[in-house]
């Protein structure tokens, strides 16, 4: 776990520095493409107004500044003649709002750039707002200021006024389009023009998709090839413990078969031993026996080697499946089965079948083998058979310690020995059910097992009929 980790953090932390950089760029492109966003709706304004100036000679406020002129003359006097300071802030406020309203209201300018906006082939959806900085009251060379801006050059401008939307309004971010200053005999006024472009955050995100899908695909492409290279590296690991664990087990098996024939050659020596021709054909056949022993540990690893190097190929014969698996595993309980409890169930309907008859033996032996190999005392095996469509299906299942789930994705897997920690406790080359699984499916079937731990386990076996 600690080298695991040790491999994982540093790619962890790199990822998450790559995503915060990706992150500062986007971000940055997005302001860049926000700024040039506003600027273009800026000049296309700039141009709209000019063209308003010259060909109509208006910038679109001048029906309200008429209205607001006429209003000013007529309340100009009264608020002049107001002495209570109640009575007079809230007839400012009255005419601050109708001020507002008339500005807001009544005025072409909207309804000029929406369409210029359209000529041009931009959205001309937007909302206007106007905003005053001053206004007041003239008469008789008396100033009655109405409202004044109080807030710091920069800080915004209050908002004197209400939205008068286009459509449904966008972003709250605004454009400046126009600052007008106006003043005759009754009145002087200082306002600004904003227009807020509906779906601005959509307009601008379209425009920065493809860093936003560039940076985004970076990122996974980053964070696959770090999931395939620490993939591959603990693949490696595995590997590599399963290389060691295979040479240690290889060695025990080795070592005992020789050992074996080394104290059976020097039991021949004896003076004792020499003239006894019973113990010398004993000791000869304990010599054989290992010897043949060591020649199938030799050439189940040549094996290996050669399915390796080449295309594994069998020989099929058409037989009777059921008599088949009967045969072996009847051979089975009589040699190394003996202390097994087997019982057989079959449904194959004298089904026929062509496979080779070496391989599937060897399948079969070997799922009776690890079932009494992991079954403990008194090993209870069952084996049943049937088909189902065209596969004839063998089911071997056990009594014995089980199989984890983690162990369980790899027990097929060449060399892996499910609980390796003692390698001394069943004996093996972790070799049986990788032989097993390449003998199915050079049949065209396949191997699947089903087990609990400390609940025995099931392996079932699939071959088609016909390939």
């Amino acid at each position: 776990m600690k080298a695991r980790n040790t491999i994982l953090l540093p790619g962890i932390i790199s990822i998450i520095i790559l995503i915060c950089a990706q992150i500062i760029i986007v971000s940055g492109i997005w302001k860049q493409k926000d700024e040039m966003f506003n600027l273009r709706y800026r000049i296309y304004s700039q141009d709209a107004l000019e063209y308003m100036d010259r060909n109509w000679g208006t910038d679109g406020f001048d029906t309200a500044r008429l209205l607001i002129g006429s209003y000013s003359a007529k309340t100009a006097p009264e608020l002049a003649g107001i002495t209570n300071d109640s009575l007079l802030e809230a007839r400012k406020k009255d005419v601050l709002y109708f001020v507002t309203t008339v500005l807001t209201r009544e005025q072409d300018l909207s309804e000029f750039l929406s369409a210029y906006f359209e000529s041009q082939g931009i959205e001309k959806e937007f909302s206007s707002k106007v905003k005053i900085n001053y206004f007041e009251l003239i008469y008789n060379d008396r100033r009655i200021p109405i409202f004044i801006n109080q807030e710091q050059p920069g800080s915004g401008i209050q908002e004197a006024g209400k939205l008068k939307h286009r459509g449904r309004p966008g972003s709250t971010s605004q454009i400046l389009v126009k600052g007008d200053r106006s003043e005759n005999n009754n009145f002087r006024l200082d306002f600004e023009y904003y227009i807020d472009i509906r779906d601005k955050q959509r307009l601008v995100l379209r425009e920065t998709s493809f860093s936003l899908a560039l940076s985004v695909f970076s990122i996974f492409a980053v964070v696959a090839l770090f999931m395939k290279t620490y993939r591959n590296l603990m693949m490696e690991k595995r590997l590599s413990s399963l290389k060691t664990d295979f040479i240690n087990n290889m060695t025990h098996e080795l070592k005992t078969p020789l050992s074996t024939i080394t104290v059976a050659g020097k039991t021949l020596e004896m003076p004792q031993v020499i003239n006894d021709g019973k113990r010398i054909m004993e000791t000869a056949k304990l010599i054989g026996k290992q010897s043949v022993h060591l020649n199938q540990l030799i050439n189940m690893i040549l094996e290996i080697s050669m399915w390796e190097r080449t295309q594994f190929e069998i020989e099929k014969k058409k037989v009777r499946i059921e008599e088949t698996i009967r045969e072996i595993v009847d051979c089975f309980r009589n040699g190394s089965g003996q202390s097994a409890s087997i019982s057989e169930t079959y449904d194959f309907s004298s089904a026929e079948m062509e496979l080779d008859p070496v391989y599937f033996t060897t399948l079969i032996n070997n799922l009776l083998s690890n079932a009494v190999k992991y079954s403990g005392d008194g090993p209870e095996i069952e084996v049943r058979g049937f088909t189902s469509g065209n596969n004839a299906v063998i089911m071997i299942s056990d009594n014995g310690i089980g199989i984890s789930r983690t162990d369980q994705r790899h027990i097929f897997e060449k060399f892996y020995r499910a609980g390796s920690g003692n390698i001394h406790k069943y004996k093996g080359l972790g070799l049986g059910l990788y032989y097993v699984k390449k003998i199915a499916e050079a049949h065209g079937g396949n191997v699947t097992v089903s087990s609990r731990t400390g609940k025995g386990s099931t392996f079932t076996v699939t071959i088609p009929y016909k390939i």
